[in-house]
């Protein structure tokens, strides 16, 4: 089926839905805190979530390359979000920790997070999502062979 935009595909709709998704939400962030961006919340989030993830790890969580990801966490430490620290058992690597102003910021940008999943879902069934979730995935698998 021939969708009516400059690519003609499906492919083209789902990439411009990531985008605006991530312009309201960094609108949304920005109401609360104003110095932290969309990829920053998200280190923040996963490393939350996985406090002994390595750089290697979030960057593949939040979908960066190792060089952006490098850059993130230099600007997160600048702005005290995070603490690294030289690991103990390899001192090759670093162990990142987040600082109270992170631990803050994550408790302050929780409910908006999840106002945006709610505003960009609002009309679409359970069904619909998970049917959605299925359809990108097998798009996302068939791309990865």
């Amino acid at each position: 089926m021939t969708k009516n935009n400059p690519t003609g595909t499906v492919l083209y709709t789902i990439e411009q839905t990531i985008k605006e998704y991530r312009k309201i939400s960094q609108k949304n962030i920005r109401k609360i805190v104003n110095d932290i961006t969309v990829d920053q919340c998200l280190l923040l989030i996963v490393l939350n979530k996985n406090p002994h993830y390595s750089q290697k790890e979030i960057a593949e969580m939040i979908f960066k390359d190792n060089t952006s990801i490098t850059r993130i966490i230099e600007l997160m430490v600048k702005k005290e979000y995070l603490t690294r620290k030289i690991n103990e058992l390899d001192r090759r690597k670093f162990d990142l920790e987040i600082t109270e102003k992170g631990k803050k910021t994550i408790q302050l940008l929780t409910p908006v997070i999840n106002k945006n999943r709610q505003d960009a879902l609002k009309g679409l069934t359970d069904n619909e999502i998970e049917s959605l979730d299925k359809i990108l995935i097998k798009i996302l698998s068939n791309c990865r062979k």
